[in-house]
């Protein structure tokens, strides 16, 4: 009788395992398109054997909890090649944008297409130059040297203008992106409390989901390290080791404007700016545009739009105008403009001529002193204005060519950070390949383990038919008792 109720307890606990066990994979099967869902597997342990007259019997086996399938050597590549990808997807798409701006249809001085309509209104302005030799004096060729000078101006501004507004609107970004990550910060602080609380030595199931999720997303949007804890909690600092998460708690990044742009300050106050867009995510990237590659076209705006307009100014004032009156400026800049500081020559162009008189077309009479304008008729000046066209004026080039290197450059960096997002988002999709490999739920494997799991509990309950039908004939003395 012993021995049949030890096989009873043995059945009996093999039902229960069964269940614990059906129960997980149908946990699974549920959660299979449930985002950030770690496949769960039973954990079955031995019971403890009995001995009986010295000899041992095994008791079955049971099922202790689930067991979520993680790597976190995946996980954690997975997180830094996340920071990667975000990081160059975000300045890929600033990138364009700015590229957009040189890129299309020659324009009149419109905000739309200004920028792209600085190439043709250098071209422009100094063949209406040339047109003018062969009538010095013609007033509508004056005005239409005049009006294509306003033009170059104008557009300068409008391309300095979209730039300036791409910045702002990249600085919104990124502090929209730092809100978001702190709230995220949060998060992951809460669920720390929580899985150190129920889970400190042991799989959290569900709350380990949520907060891999949580830095996911957080790795999409800023470079991170993740640093395991004792409890089963995380320490979250950014790229440059300032601290984010400890524990239960999260120091969130403050906001600050500083020379017109936002920086950004961990929970001690240090500004931790260089340090966000070095580390990677969305806002590495969109700091990187902002900080680096609009200021960067910004500065070549500026170095073309003062050489311009210094050369030409510089050789109108050389020569006589139709008043016969010494040249004046063609262009104005702002006061701060120097040709050691170039900045806000493009915002601040202006046209300063406004009488097609002014344009001094005349040069020098040859020998004379003091000096005699060659007169009305008289081009000379003009010659050598028109000719600054074809000359380097522009750190070493001439003002066309450094437009045109510039635009091959900048298209030339928006196809090397294209061919960087590609590489990286192979590399990502792979380990999320690897990942989903070992954490992600398989309906056709779960099938299998359902059906395994189904035929042992019916061997289990088929047992206690058997075993009921051995007591019976054990209680009736030996009388044959049938059974199936």
């Amino acid at each position: 009788m012993g021995t049949i109720s030890a096989a009873f307890n043995i059945a009996t606990g093999a039902l229960e395992a069964d269940e614990s066990a059906l129960n997980i994979v149908a946990n699974n099967t549920a959660n299979a398109g449930t985002p950030g869902y770690t496949l769960e597997t039973p954990i079955w342990q031995q019971n403890d054997s009995v001995s009986l007259n010295g000899i041992r019997y095994g008791t079955g086996a049971s099922v202790s909890g689930a067991e979520s399938q993680r790597s976190l050597v995946l996980e954690r590549a997975m997180q830094q090649q996340t920071q990667t990808v975000s990081a160059s997807s975000a300045r890929l798409t600033a990138l364009n944008q700015i590229q957009a701006l040189f890129s299309g249809a020659a324009g009149a001085g419109t905000d739309a297409n200004a920028a792209s309509g600085i190439g043709t209104d250098l071209t422009g302005f100094f063949t209406a130059l040339s047109s003018l030799e062969a009538s010095p004096a013609d007033q509508a060729e004056r005005e239409q040297v005049l009006s294509a000078a306003g033009t170059l101006a104008s557009d300068f501004n409008g391309a300095a203008s979209q730039l300036a507004g791409q910045r702002q609107s990249l600085d919104d970004q990124s502090t929209s992106i730092v809100a978001q990550a702190n709230t995220l910060l949060r998060s992951i602080a809460a669920l720390n409390v929580q899985i150190e609380s129920t889970s400190p030595d042991a799989d959290a199931g569900t709350l380990e989901d949520q907060r891999q999720q949580d830095l996911t997303q957080l790795s999409q949007l800023m470079g991170i390290n993740v640093i395991t804890t004792e409890n089963n909690g995380l320490t979250v600092t950014t790229a440059g080791g300032a601290l984010l998460v400890s524990q239960g708690k999260a120091y969130s990044m403050t906001a600050g404007e500083n020379g017109g742009v936002t920086d950004f300050y961990d929970s001690q106050g240090h500004d931790i700016t260089a340090d966000l867009t070095a580390g990677g995510g969305q806002l590495g990237g969109t700091l990187t545009a902002r900080d680096q590659d609009i200021p960067q076209t910004e500065d070549s705006l500026d170095t073309l739009a003062f050489a311009v307009a210094s050369s030409i100014n510089a050789q109108n004032e050389a020569g006589w105008d139709l008043n016969g009156s010494s040249g004046a400026a063609v262009f104005s800049l702002p006061g701060t403009v120097t040709a050691a500081n170039v900045t806000g020559a493009a915002s601040g162009i202006q046209l300063a001529m406004t009488d097609p008189a002014g344009i001094a077309a005349a040069g020098t009479v040859a020998g004379s002193s003091p000096p005699v304008s060659e007169g009305s008729s008289g081009n000379g000046n003009l010659t050598a204005m028109a000719d600054l066209a074809d000359q380097d004026i522009v750190e070493g080039t001439t003002p066309t060519a450094y437009f045109s290197d510039f635009v091959t450059e900048l298209g030339g960096l928006v196809s090397e950070v294209s061919g960087e997002n590609t590489a990286q988002q192979a590399a990502l999709t792979q380990l999320q390949n690897q990942i989903g490999s070992l954490s992600g739920v398989n309906l056709n494997d779960e099938a299998a383990q359902l059906e395994t799991l189904e035929q042992s509990y019916e061997a289990a309950s088929k047992l206690f038919t058997v075993l009921d039908q051995a007591m019976t004939s054990a209680l009736n003395l030996g009388v044959e008792t049938a059974y199936t």
